[in-house]
């Protein structure tokens, strides 16, 4: 039994292989993470993780304020 794969963009089960495109990977905290998977039609529609992005970037502006000092 494979694993049941959805479509980043839409949220829609991809239920034709090869319709299905391989977009990324997330790295798990705690595991090895999974691929994240995307329509043949969607996969450049997809965009980094909003979430992610901005924590990454209250990161980054903490260490430049950190390194300014």
């Amino acid at each position: 039994m494979s694993a049941l794969r959805v479509c980043r963009h839409c949220d829609e089960p991809l239920t034709d292989p090869a319709d299905a495109v391989f977009v990324a990977h997330e790295p798990g905290n705690s595991g090895p993470g999974r691929d994240i998977y995307a329509h043949r039609a969607h996969a450049g529609l997809v965009r980094p993780d909003p979430a992610a992005t901005a924590i990454l970037v209250r990161v980054l502006l903490a260490r430049a304020r950190g390194a300014a000092e």
